[in-house]
């Protein structure tokens, strides 16, 4: 059994299209504007975020008149309002002005399977019937540059607080603990909270450098030196720890950051990403590029405010992507106004993965003892939830699930306030 292979399942990891594009250079020649929308929407998508995109209109005549005077690109994208002989004659002169080294994929209107052979026989790397789905359009190109050999990559899932003190480290902590110690994916949890993670209190471990080390020079971080700094907490769990001292100024940038990611979803099927509740480029950048975002919000006005302008700006930068889950947390404090789950949820436009009430008690006892909420009170509402949660996240579990563990607490919370 492999590092990406969980015990009696599925492998777990990001699947082969979603690993990103490498910095390559795509020219697009359109006939038609829709199909240069589609290859715009394309190019802003996080996996095309090192790629450089260029889309214009003209077609293949356009692209063989531009390039017979430059170099062509590493993947020329070419469409043709063509059929048969005639769509071939235009290729064989674009055949004519095209470096041997550059990738083509054609774009017809013409579901045509003899054309297609006669593309693959002239050396066109894939033929595409428009309407062209944007996320298709990704894998393809993915699919031309992942080398069939390369080991799979991780999934990264990013948690973020709506407000400071929202909980997310700790939700973060608990999903990435069961994860690893109840569904038996291999999990790496890392703390970016330079100056204040929790990472190493939560799970009673002295933290050290970890992740701070990695930082300052990314370039050497390898698989010998990752597994030096992380912290093996269990056969399914690491922890890359954040030194949270103040005897230093933590300034990397978001290329550091995102070398370091890569490192860790190289050798890890699940990577926890434990976001601070600051708004830096590096932040930014981290959460956009994630494969999955959970936004973690207590019921007030100041989360709200955030959790609406978080989720916006990832469904627009995003829109080829799911909409990031909303964690509903610490609800059903005593004495304290709240907004209405269903209120909260009708404003940010997400239906809740979880709600999850306050129990100051188990998360007392589990802060102070430096363990999980399920090591504490494995039958409690609130770590069965943390569960069902980790389950969706994983897609160990129907998403169907997470609306049962809404209700039951749904049902709690409206109880107790018409005793009160």
């Amino acid at each position: 059994m492999t590092k990406f292979q969980a015990q009696g399942d599925e492998p777990f990891g990001a699947a082969p299209h979603e690993r990103p594009v490498p910095r390559i250079s795509i020219q697009a020649f359109c006939e038609f504007p829709d199909t240069g929308a589609a290859l715009q929407r394309a190019g802003a998508d996080r996996r095309l975020s090192k790629a450089n995109l260029t889309v214009q209109l003209g077609g293949i005549q356009a692209a063989v008149d531009h390039h017979s005077g430059h170099v062509t690109p590493n993947l020329l994208i070419v469409e043709t309002r063509l059929q048969g002989k005639s769509a071939l004659d235009e290729i064989d002169r674009l055949a004519q002005v095209c470096d041997p080294s550059s990738k083509v994929i054609v774009i017809g209107r013409i579901n045509d399977v003899e054309l297609y052979r006669e593309l693959m026989r002239r050396g066109v790397s894939e033929y595409m019937v428009a309407p062209v789905n944007p996320l298709h359009l990704i894998e393809v190109i993915s699919g031309l540059y992942l080398n069939p050999e390369a080991p799979p990559v991780g999934r990264v899932v990013t948690f973020v607080g709506c407000r400071g003190g929202a909980g997310s480290s700790t939700l973060a902590h608990n999903v990435g603990w069961c994860i690893a110690e109840r569904l038996h994916i291999n999990t790496t949890i890392v703390d970016l909270d330079l100056s204040f993670g929790t990472v190493g209190l939560n799970f009673n471990e002295e933290a050290g450098q970890g992740i701070a080390e990695a930082l300052s020079a990314p370039e050497r971080l390898d698989d010998v030196l990752l597994d030096r700094l992380l912290l093996k907490t269990s056969d399914h769990l690491s922890l890359f720890a954040a030194p949270a001292v103040m005897d230093r100024l933590h300034d990397a940038d978001a290329a550091a950051f995102e070398a370091v990611i890569d490192i860790v979803r190289q050798s890890t099927p699940c990577v926890i990403i434990d976001l601070p509740h600051q708004w830096t480029p590096w932040v930014r950048q981290t959460l956009l590029a994630s494969d999955d975002i959970v936004l973690v919000a207590p019921p007030d006005l100041a989360s709200l405010r955030t959790a609406k302008a978080l989720t916006d700006l990832v469904k627009q930068n995003r829109p080829n992507d799911p909409p990031p889950r909303l964690v509903l947390n610490q609800t059903g404090v005593p004495k304290r106004p709240e907004i209405p789950v269903k209120d909260f949820a009708a404003t940010v436009g997400l239906t809740p993965a979880a709600v999850l009430p306050f129990d100051p008690q188990l998360y007392g006892s589990a802060a102070n003892n430096g363990q999980m909420l399920m090591e504490v009170q494995p039958k409690s509402q609130t770590a069965e939830a943390v569960l069902r949660l980790a389950q969706v996240i994983t897609g160990r579990a129907p998403a169907p699930e997470a609306d049962k563990t809404v209700l039951p607490m749904l049902s709690s919370l409206l109880k107790g306030r018409k005793q009160a």
